[in-house]
């Protein structure tokens, strides 16, 4: 075989009949993409597992309840053998050979006419790897160069410079809680591709640094204000340089429409002409707390979780926070933006019926190496705060969810 490689072919089944004999983890796995493809999908098997049992009762494939018969890969444009019978296997391999019917076998893949490739998708290309041997055919190192492949070409690594892909406008991407691994896999395709970088000082900050020479970043925190308010300097930069041509990325932290201003972004950008693309972002609402071992729900202990913001005090005329009613809530409280205000936030849940030992955690820089977790209660938590010097950014969990972890740590 090895003087002698397959030969690589894309197959195009929209509408052809395609034959699966056996309903269990292999089929399971491979049709999903059969069905994606547009094949008539035939499964032959007497049992199936629950999810390809979903598919046959969702109409997305034909399924026939019986083990292989001769003839059943009549009309088959290809056909996938993996049935836990090796003389059926046998002898639907020699029927497809005889009828001239591309045939995959998962129990032996030197008797099969066909091989099944390790495949990946990004952005309208798909990756697919073949060893070129049958004999010691590793899978596991077949599904590691795709992985390398398709994340290359999803981050942007693969794709030669002049060859770029440049979509002018402005894409909104949220860069999730910090970590850089957590941003999406859109987010980070689209930041390689960017010729201007505007970022937040909350969003993944050290992704700048993998950006190519020639992309020019610009720190949202240091535009100057000018006449303008903070904003609408920055919905400025965005306008000009879209108008420019450019491939304009606005990197936020967290998700762009979690208290992040997002939507008047998009307006002011759709006022101004300029097409825009909206990626959401993991908030840190919820991935903070995670990272910190803090689930915001657990069964019979928090049914709902509540996220607000806390960068205006609840006595503050500009507060839209209907705090009175949060402190009846059973549920979990995520307070973001509210390190300076907890004293007085936590006050007026008390006074409103919240018991002072409410469980309180403070997650500081969630998802980064500087992560660091306080734990007080409402009655103590101002007291904390202080005594821990707790600073921003750091995401405030208030709740009986704050106890239900492994080991949570002593409320001071």
């Amino acid at each position: 075989m090895a003087e002698h490689p397959p030969y690589p072919v894309g197959l195009r089944l929209l509408g052809r009949r395609v034959v699966v004999l056996g309903g269990g983890q292999v089929a399971q796995r491979r049709l999903p993409a059969l069905i994606a493809a547009g094949a008539d999908v035939l499964l032959v098997s007497p049992e199936a597992t629950p999810s390809v049992e979903a598919l046959a009762d969702a109409g997305r494939i034909t399924w026939l309840k019986r083990p292989y018969e001769p003839g059943d890969l009549e009309g088959a444009w290809y056909a996938l053998i993996a049935t836990s019978d090796p003389d059926a296997n046998s002898r639907a391999s020699a029927e497809a050979e005889a009828d001239r019917v591309w045939c995959v076998r998962s129990d032996d893949a030197d008797a099969a006419t066909a091989w099944t490739p390790a495949t990946g998708h990004s952005e309208g290309v798909t990756v697919a790897v073949l060893t070129t041997e049958a004999k010691g055919r590793d899978p596991r190192h077949t599904a590691a160069v795709r992985d390398a492949v398709v994340e290359g070409l999803r981050d942007g690594t693969l794709v030669a410079p002049h060859h770029r892909t440049r979509t002018p406008g402005v894409a909104l991407v949220g860069g999730g809680p910090g970590d850089p691994d957590l941003i999406t896999v859109r987010g980070r395709r689209l930041l390689a591709e960017a010729d201007v970088v505007i970022a937040d000082r909350l969003g993944p900050r050290d992704l700048l640094a993998e950006l190519p020479p020639g992309v020019e970043v610009i720190d949202a925190a240091k535009i100057p204000y000018g006449r303008f308010m903070a904003q609408e300097a920055i919905n400025d930069a965005l306008i000009q340089h879209a108008r420019q041509g450019k491939s304009v990325v606005r990197l936020k932290g967290g998700d762009p429409y979690v208290f992040g201003r997002g939507m008047e972004e998009v307006q002011a950008l759709t006022e101004a002409g300029i097409p825009c693309t909206v990626v959401p972002g993991i908030s840190s609402s919820v991935s903070v707390p995670g990272a910190a071992g803090i689930p915001v729900t657990h069964r019979g202990v928090a049914h709902e979780f509540t996220v607000v913001s806390g960068h205006v005090a609840p006595d503050d005329e500009r507060s839209l926070v209907d705090w009175p009613s949060l402190a009846k809530l059973t549920g979990t409280l995520v307070i973001l933006m509210g390190v300076d205000k907890i004293g007085k936030i936590a006050e007026t849940l008390v006074a409103h019926g919240k018991a002072p030992d409410t469980p309180v955690a403070l997650v500081q820089e969630g998802t980064t190496v500087a992560q660091r977790r306080v734990d007080a209660t409402l009655a103590t938590v101002a007291a904390t705060v202080a005594a821990e010097e707790v600073r921003p950014p750091a995401v405030i969990v208030i709740g009986e969810v704050v106890r239900v972890g492994p080991h949570p740590p002593e409320q001071r």
